[in-house]
């Protein structure tokens, strides 16, 4: 019941409105069935042919017939039904306000926790995503927030059940309060042994919910992998795990459908016996008139068979819970790595970006040591050095997606611990290594989407990335697909169409993470071209571990061993020279073979 409760807090308003509207059809449905006795009576003593109702020893019967009396009504059979009508029609009208209220509210659940998930996941620091598998946040979004909103509607529906049979009780109590405690205890004795199967299946619940979050997880990563893995035919190697959590996944939802359906057949023999017990201590024991055997009979019926359903209900709910709780934990955890702001001072970089002693390291790994380097305004920088010697950690630096644990970094001689972060970001455009194209228009993935900007936009963005003319050459311009991850075109077309994303909405600072990787080499001297001529306008920082950058480099920087090395004129040429030769040295051992060309 907690969740239940927490979600009613959440939407208190809602709620109330409909757990009034289901307490008020509640007390109109009773109060319609009140004259249930008086109209089998009725009906009773027409059959034995006096026209008058049969006796009976409840005051029931005798408070509804005072009752109508006293609006000037005769307890007729007519009367007594149209009584019963119009409750139940009045009930009706007050359950639909309370079901359309519920359904309201259960498409908020889902919408809010989603735009909870959203919002909390876009201001968590970047190390919070390194940690986080795709899959399982895309889980979250889409199965975890739907099985939530789930969750809600089943306690809504067991409310409605438990206020109906709380109203059944009440008038079987006026009718013959012992035989109605005597039944009820034997119904909650052996509901309560059912007990076992709601622990089974709020197990299940909680296996599911562990096992969708793997399996979409693992799925995503598979997909995203599906081009080498069909190119070096190993995809029985992802069907055989995949197979492997889908038939654990499958066991869940097994045992999960078992426990509610034993639940549901165990207690229709229980609801049977119950009324067995009932009518034969009415008939035999208390002797009870027929018309107010009937009458208990059927209100005693109803009342049982509603707190099963309650039952029901509650272990569906248990069931769909353990969504919510992964979900909240997971957008507790966005929360508690939320981004701290830095300052609120107005970067403008007109002269150049400084690392001064710069020093950063993950864990026990140091990737920079007291490194300096200077990133001139309208001037193209390039960073080369091998995998892993920091280059990608200064892009992050500069974009405070990392924080240096010593040293500074001034834009301007401004502390970048003094900027204000989202105008500092607001001017940068970044091409990450791993080009990742929209499988929509090629207008939406530079545009992605935003209302500010036009078409006349993205062609000045793709002027300037060299992609104009191969963009209109293609069947629809701008609007043509690019298919799933860019898949139509090439890779050097794919990249352009990124670098026009970065370009278009005008930044200062132009960020490129590896933008010949990949490439051939026309391609990539392309690129290099493209990138020479947009320094002036834009000041262009561009990281690779290919040489081929220094060239069209206004400046360029050697990074090893998390030191930073200038290197300037003869410098880049030597550079060139040596690495040449190391080339020809490795190709020269591998032609004959080990132990040979040292």
């Amino acid at each position: 019941m907690r969740l239940f409760i927490t979600l009613i807090r959440r939407y208190p308003l809602q709620s109330v409105v409909m757990l009034l509207a289901l307490l008020l059809a509640g007390i109109v449905e009773g109060l319609g069935l009140t004259a249930l006795l008086p109209l089998v009576s009725t009906a009773v003593g027409s059959q034995a042919g006096g026209g008058q109702p049969a006796a009976s020893g409840t005051g029931l019967e005798q408070m509804v017939t005072e009752a109508l009396s006293a609006a000037g009504l005769s307890p007729t059979i007519g009367v007594l039904l149209m009584v019963l009508v119009l409750a139940m029609v009045v009930k009706s009208i007050l359950v639909l306000i309370a079901k359309k209220r519920v359904g309201y509210t259960v498409a908020h659940v889902a919408t809010d926790l989603r735009l909870d998930l959203l919002r909390a996941l876009l201001v968590a620091r970047w190390e919070y995503f390194l940690r986080q598998p795709v899959g399982a946040i895309a889980n979250a979004m889409a199965t975890e927030t739907d099985r939530a909103s789930h969750a809600y509607f089943r306690g809504t529906t067991m409310a409605s059940f438990f206020i109906q049979a709380l109203v059944y009780t009440g008038v079987a109590l006026l009718v013959s309060w012992k035989v109605t405690l005597v039944s009820l205890t034997v119904g909650l004795i052996l509901a309560f042994t059912l007990k076992r199967l709601i622990r089974k299946a709020r197990h299940a619940g909680l296996r599911q919910t562990d096992l969708q979050k793997s399996l979409l997880a693992h799925l995503t990563d598979t997909v995203q992998s599906i081009k080498p893995l069909k190119a070096m035919a190993r995809e029985n190697v992802a069907d055989s795990v995949l197979e492997k959590k889908t038939t654990r996944l499958n066991k869940a939802l097994q045992k999960q459908v078992f426990s509610r359906e034993l639940l549901r057949a165990v207690q229709e023999p229980i609801l049977a016996l119950l009324l067995a017990i009932a009518i034969y201590l009415l008939l035999v024991y208390l002797r009870m008139p027929l018309s107010t055997t009937m009458v208990l009979v059927f209100l005693l019926a109803r009342t049982v068979k509603q707190m099963y359903k309650v039952q029901q209900y509650y272990q569906e709910m248990v069931i769909y819970e353990s969504a919510y709780w992964s979900l909240l934990k997971t957008i507790q955890g966005a929360e508690e790595a939320h981004e701290a702001a830095l300052g609120s001072q107005s970067p403008h970089l007109d002269r150049a970006i400084d690392f001064d002693q710069i020093s950063f390291d993950y864990g026990e790994t140091q990737v920079l040591r007291n490194t300096s380097l200077t990133f001139p305004a309208g001037v193209f920088t390039a960073i080369i050095g091998p995998s892993g010697a920091g280059k990608t950690t200064i892009v992050d630096l500069i974009t405070a997606l990392l924080r240096p644990q010593q040293g500074e970094i001034r834009i301007d001689d401004l502390p970048l611990a003094e900027v204000d972060l989202r105008s500092w970001r607001r001017m940068i455009g970044y091409v990450p290594q791993e080009t990742i194209l929209l499988h929509d228009t090629i207008l939406t993935n530079i545009t992605l989407g935003d209302p500010e900007l036009n078409e006349e936009n993205a062609e000045y963005a793709l002027r300037a990335a060299g992609a104009w003319d191969f963009v209109t050459a293609m069947p629809q311009g701008m609007y043509s697909t690019v298919g799933e991850r860019g898949g139509m075109l090439s890779g050097g077309e794919r990249q352009r169409i990124a670098i026009a994303r970065a370009l278009v909405h005008k930044p200062k600072l132009v960020i490129l993470d590896e933008p010949t990787s990949a490439l051939d080499r026309d391609s990539e001297l392309a690129i290099c071209d493209t990138l020479r001529q947009l320094s002036g306008e834009f000041t262009v920082l561009a990281i690779s571990h290919q040489p081929v950058l220094i060239e069209a480099a206004d400046r360029a920087y050697r990074l090893q061993d998390g030191v930073a090395v200038l290197i300037e004129g003869s410098s880049a040429a030597s550079l060139h020279s040596d690495e040449a030769e190391d080339d020809n040295n490795i190709a020269l051992q591998t032609a004959t073979g080990p132990g040979t060309g040292s």
